[in-house]
Order: structure tokens, then C-alpha cells, then sequence
């Protein structure tokens, strides 16, 4: 069913209906119109990484991992995994009467917000902290979700629009002042990008951008449908329009605020703040119109899903389809494509598996299903903790495992608060310990309703991890000379120079999905040459970042951070080596420039390297980002084998933003850089000037 198609059934159906019955349908939990044969229909459901909150799922490495890849093309094979997933419980929802909310194949991600703070709770939902590879990875998560068929097979919706990543706690009455700049050059290009690869659905942000709430914004609905032509759903964040009036005072009333959400272009309600649309209506707040030209949008996606047809697309989906191998063999190959590792001491890793010798995995998160999960998630039906993982990796080996510590020092009285003790004492009698550190979803995440030293509702108040790991960290490194870490979060994390200047490796795994310890277990063993590169910047110190309320750009992320970081984006070593020779422009037009390098495996082992091309501006008119990602590109290689790889720039990634937001050609030209990372400053470029 082409759209036209499905606009006309929509329009068809929507002209039968009462004002009133048109009203309930622009709730997220939409009534049935029995006379009509329409079915009740929930249009809240989460796919960050895998069908949540629904039962069983394959649950996937969490959206900061997958970025982690810089491997657009396999998070489309999951998406396209992750609907085929929802297809297979959505029919037997139906089959059994189940209509209810996490029931349907309208789901509300991905996240593309800018991770501009690693200190936000809610950054692991996200791709990142660049512009382009949360672009590119959109991209491909949009298209595989939604499929390139006659009807969609489930329908994506990027959020949250616009100008959101913290603060948790302030964000239902929150401002975020950005300028027209910024905007256009880091907060809106991903917005924009989804828009272009069809997505269906935008989700308002929570919080005012300049003055007004995101859900109610002309400013931000005039971008949206006039300037890009978006043509799909716009819904509210959940609770997002009470907060017009509740939390952001700019409505008199909540009549008032839902007529401001419709008007402004808001055709679904997360919430129910759209039930006071009836009086709104009968006060002439709204139009008939209005409400009519919001049903036959949204009934456009249902048709477009097929619900309306005599046949159902997709009805033969197998509930097989579900946690199938396939599927988990995906998430094992994301999950060890994510992997970052950080340090390796003179080639310390990777462990002989075939050495039988004695291994203490040790840490609150070795045997955390918790930590696998992340937040979004489904619940699996086979979990491979970090302990799990390395008894199958290291078979010959003695494994001992100990908790030495709780993920926060808190009330518990449970007793795996203070083992620190226990944790010292299987490292003593290791040849190697695995300290498995970080965080989870109960410290780091939504809206967390408390606060305490380490957590402000969710968001980190710092980049250093709780006090009594950093404690079991120091105490191990003290009696086992030979200690690995693994840092498993969703952002950042310094260990501090005491325990990094011991640590013989260190590997971030993010929260790897339910087949993550095997991935790093693979990873330690060699099974898996490492090839993750950080899609945030690592910062040195917590003092270097501004407030988490400033939404500048300025002294943020790497394309405009001022002090030298502890890891920079785009970063991770392997356990093979790569040269480089020199890049040549292969061609340029309007359309794109396409470029060439010949990459080189030098090492002894295979592995996959993550080619990165960045742009320099030179700009009189304009501040302009040390250097921006404009191309990415993996290849794997044999020992000895070396390719030739080519990257393609599309041209909005080679211009520069304005004071006003114009996009433009710099006026002094650009170069590009390809490489394994961020442009060294003696690098040879290719200059398009």
C-alpha cells in the first residue's frame, strides 16, 4: 500500500466519524469504534534494542553500544531482526484478544538526541555524541524497523524533539536555551536525517527549547513539516503536554494546553491530557478541522500497517521468530563489535584460552544479569553474564567468582554490600583477575526518583564510579599483579589514575545485551580481535564540563572540547595493527565526493578497522568544530591482506552553520582525513577547496 493509498483509507474512515469519536483516537490508548470495525489500538510501545517491556525478546546491546560498532549496516539487520520480533508477538496478541499497552508495532524509538553530556542518565539510549554517526545509525535502525515492503512492518519514531539530554530532574519544567547554531549544526541534523530516511513517527521532547514546550513549538513544527516535509506522526513524550500547564506554566488551563499541542501540529497523546480536547472544543479552542486533519494522520500509519486489510501483512510471522539463533547469534556479533578496548599493556590481552591457570572475575557486575540488560529492554530467555562467558571462553582454566561489592553503597541488608574482602581474597589467588565494574539501570537512567552522593534522578553527578568499587579496584590491584577491567555503562567512566596506571588492560563493554559476557569473554580470549571505538568523548576531569543545563556547544564533545580528553571519540585499539596509505580523491560533484585509502592488516591476527573520515572547515564567517565525522566505513582483514576502501561524503556534512542556522559552503574550504581515528595534527589531507 503506497502512502497515498493508505491516506485515502485513512481520510475514508476518519469522515464516518463523530467529532467525539475522532477525539479519542488521538490518545495513545485509542478506543475500538465497534460500528465502524475499528479495533482499540495502543500506540505505546519501546524497541531501543530489542521488543521491551512485552515479555520475551532477544534483548540487543543498548543503543550506546550498538554506535559503539560505527556498524550502521548490522544495526539494521537487528532492527529488521527487532521487527520481525514484534510481528511475531503482535499476532499472537491479536490471536489471543491482547490489544493492550507494548502490544503494538508502533514503537517510540530510536533516541537520537545528542549525548552532549556524559553525566545524563538517559545517554545510553542514544547513538552518541556526533551528529553524524547518530545520523547514520538512525538511518539504518528506521529502515530495517520499518522495512522497504508494500505496508511497514512496524514503524519507528524518532525522538525526543528537540534539544533534550538532561537534566532528569528538571526536565517537565525545563528550558533549554540554544542558539540558532548550535541547533542546526548538532542538535537538529539527526532530526532531519531520520526525517529523510522516512521515518514515521517524532516524539516531543519534554522540556521548552527557547521558550516554548517542545510539544506545542511553531517554531519546531515549522522546521519539522515545512522546512523538511515531514509527513508521519508527531506524539508527545508521556505526560509531556500536562506539563504545558503543570510544569512549564505557559497554558492557563489543561483545555488550554491540549489546544496548544493540536494546533501547534501534536496528534497523539502519551498521556491524557488530550481528554480535556472535548471542553477545549466546545470552548472554540480547537477546530473540527484541526482534530480531523490529527485522526487521518494517524490512521494513515495504521493503514499503511496493514491493520484495515482483509489479510493481515505479515500474519505468518512465526512466533519462532522470537529469541531465535539467529537472532542471538546478531546480538553476540554487536555485542562483540562494541567492545572498546581502552588499554593493553604491552599486548597483555589476549588470554591464551589453551593455559590452564586461575581466573578471579570479580566485581559487581560479573555476574549481573542486571548490567546486560540496560534500560528499554525485554527480558531473554538465556543470559551469559561476564562470569558465564569466561568459564566457556577459558574451559581449562579454574574460575572463581566474587561479588566484592555492591554497583552503590547503599542501605542494603541483603549482604553483598561490603564483600570487599571476598573480592581480595579469590584475587590473591588468581594468575588473572577480570574486575567487572560500572553501573546499571538502578543508578544510571530515566528519571530516577531519588538522589543521592553519586546520582541526581539518574543523571551522574560524576564520571568516577562509586566509591566503594573504586575501593574493591585499589584493594584487588594491591594483591594480583595481573589485573583486567571491564567497565560495563552507558557512558563514561574514570577509573582513576591509581587503578588505571595498575591495570595490566581495560575494556568498556556499555550494557551488552543478554549475550554480552560471552562477548567479552570472546574479546579477552582472542577469539574476537576488538574493533569498538568510543561514540562519546572519555573527559580527563569532571571540571572540565560546563553545567549540564548550559546546552552551549561550546567546551562539549570532541568537536569542540578545548582540553586534551583521557579517550577521544572515534578511539580503540585491536589487537592487530593497520597502516594507512595516503588518501586520494577518487571524485567530486554536487551530489557527493568520493574518496579512497588503502588500508593495510601489518599484524599477525585478523581483525576489523573501523575507517573514519573526518572534515576540517576553514570559515571567516564562523566558529567552526575541530573536525566533524562525515564517513565511516569498516573492513576486515587478514594478516598480511591489505583493500582498498572508498567513503562517500555527502555534501550537508561539508558545510558550515551560520550565526543565524544558515548552512553554507565554507568559505575557505575543506580537507578531509582518513584514518583509524581523529586527525593527528601533522596528518596529510585531501583539500576540497
Amino acid at each position: 500500500m503506497d502512502l497515498e493509498k493508505a491516506r485515502q483509507t485513512a481520510k475514508a474512515l476518519v469522515a464516518q466519524m463523530t467529532a467525539e469519536e475522532k477525539m479519542s483516537q488521538l490518545l495513545f490508548e485509542a478506543p475500538a469504534i465497534e460500528r465502524l470495525g475499528i479495533r482499540e489500538y495502543n500506540w505505546w510501545n519501546e524497541a531501543c534494542h530489542g521488543v521491551a517491556r512485552a515479555g520475551v525478546a532477544t534483548v540487543f546491546p543498548q543503543s550506546i553500544a550498538m554506535a559503539a560498532s560505527f556498524d550502521a549496516p548490522l544495526v539494521g539487520e537487528i532492527a529488521a531482526a527487532i521487527a520481525e520480533e514484534g510481528r511475531a508477538k503482535y499476532n499472537k496478541s491479536v490471536a489471543f484478544g491482547d490489544r493492550g499497552i507494548y502490544k503494538g508495532l508502533t514503537y517510540w524509538a530510536p533516541n537520537i538526541n545528542i549525548f552532549r553530556d556524559p553525566r545524563w542518565g538517559r545517554g545510553q539510549e542514544t547513538c552518541g555524541e556526533d551528529p553524524f554517526l547518530t545520523a547514520t545509525v538512525a538511518k539504518a535502525y528506521i529502515q530495517g524497523l520499518q522495512g522497504d515492503g508494500e505496508f511497514f512492518k512496524a514503524t519507528a519514531c524518532a525522538k525526543h524533539f528537540a534539544g533534550h539530554s538532561g537534566p532528569e530532574g528538571k526536565r517537565h519544567g525545563f528550558n533549554a536555551e540554544i542558539s540558532k547554531k548550535d541547533m542546526a549544526e548538532t542538535y537538529l541534523p539527526a532530526f532531519k536525517k531520520a526525517v529523510e530516511a522516512g521515518v514515521a513517527g517524532v516524539m516531543g521532547a519534554y522540556n521548552r527549547t527557547n521558550g516554548e514546550p517542545c510539544c506545542a513549538s511553531p517554531t519546531l513544527m515549522e522546521i519539522l513539516r515545512k522546512q523538511w516535509g515531514f509527513e508521519g506522526y508527531f506524539v508527545s513524550d508521556c505526560g509531556a503536554i500536562a506539563d504545558i500547564f503543570h510544569g512549564h506554566h505557559v497554558a492557563n488551563s489543561l483545555e488550554e494546553a491540549a489546544a496548544m499541542a493540536l494546533k501547534a501540529g501534536c496528534e497523539l497523546n502519551c498521556g491524557d491530557a488530550f481528554r480535556a480536547l472535548t471542553e477545549a472544543y466546545e470552548e472554540d479552542l480547537v477546530t473540527e478541522e484541526e482534530i480531523t486533519a490529527a485522526a487521518e494522520r494517524l490512521f494513515t500509519i495504521r493503514a499503511k500497517l496493514g491493520e484495515f486489510e482483509e489479510k493481515r501483512p505479515f500474519a505468518d510471522t512465526p512466533l519462532s521468530a522470537v529469541s531465535s539463533k539467529e537472532h542471538k547469534a546478531l546480538s553476540l556479533k554487536m555485542a562483540e563489535e562494541s567492545v572498546v578496548l581502552l588499554e593493553n599493556k604491552n599486548g597483555f590481552l589476549p588470554l591464551d584460552p589453551r593455559k590452564a591457570q586461575t581466573i578471579a572475575v570479580v566485581g559487581p557486575n560479573a555476574m549481573s544479569r542486571t548490567v546486560l540488560e540496560g534500560n528499554y529492554h525485554g527480558h531473554a530467555d538465556e543470559y551469559i553474564t561476564v562470569a558465564d562467558g569466561i568459564r566457556r571462553a577459558f574451559p581449562q582454566s579454574r574460575i572463581l567468582v566474587a561479588d566484592g561489592c555492591a554497583v552503590f553503597e547503599g542501605p542494603y541488608w541483603d549482604g553483598f554490600n561490603d564483600l570487599q574482602s571476598e573480592g581480595a581474597a579469590a584475587a590473591a589467588e588468581a594468575d588473572v583477575t577480570v574486575l567487572c565494574l560500572g553501573l546499571d539501570r538502578n543508578i544510571e537512567g530515566e528519571e530516577l526518583g531519588f538522589s543521592n552522593d553519586f546520582t541526581e534522578h539518574g543523571d551522574r553527578k560524576t564520571m568516577r564510579l562509586p566509591a566503594c568499587q573504586m575501593k574493591l579496584a585499589e584493594a584487588v590491584c594491591d594483591v594480583c599483579e595481573n589485573v583486567i577491567v571491564v567497565v560495563l555503562c552507558g557512558s563514561c567512566a574514570d577509573l582513576g589514575e591509581k587503578v588505571r596506571s595498575r591495570a595490566k588492560a581495560v575494556l568498556h563493554g556499555w550494557y551488552p545485551g543478554a549475550m554480552g559476557g560471552l562477548a567479552i569473554a570472546n574479546v579477552l580470549s582472542g577469539a574476537v580481535s576488538p574493533s569498538g571505538r568510543l561514540p562519546i568523548t572519555f573527559y580527563r576531569d569532571d571540571n572540565t564540563l560546563p553545567p549540564m543545563e548550559n546546552y552551549d556547544m561550546q567546551g562539549r564533545t570532541y568537536r569542540y572540547l578545548q582540553e586534551a580528553p583521557l579517550y577521544p571519540f572515534g578511539y580503540g585499539l585491536s589487537y592487530t595493527a593497520f597502516v594507512y596509505g595516503a588518501p586520494t580523491l577518487v571524485a567530486k560533484a554536487d551530489d557527493k565526493v568520493t574518496v579512497s585509502v588503502t588500508v593495510k592488516n601489518t599484524g599477525d591476527r585478523a581483525g576489523r578497522e573501523v575507517v573514519q573520515c573526518y572534515a576540517q572547515f576553514s570559515d571567516s564567517r564562523t566558529v567552526t568544530p575541530h573536525c566533524q565525522l562525515c564517513a565511516v566505513e569498516s573492513v576486515v582483514l587478514q594478516a598480511g591482506e591489505e583493500k582498498d576502501v572508498t567513503l562517500t561524503v555527502a555534501p550537508f556534512w561539508l558545510q558550515t552553520v551560520l550565526s543565524d542556522g544558515t548552512r553554507t559552503r565554507p568559505d575557505s574550504g575543506v580537507t578531509l582525513f582518513v584514518g583509524g581515528g581523529q586527525p593527528a595534527p601533522d596528518a596529510a589531507g585531501i583539500s576540497l577547496s
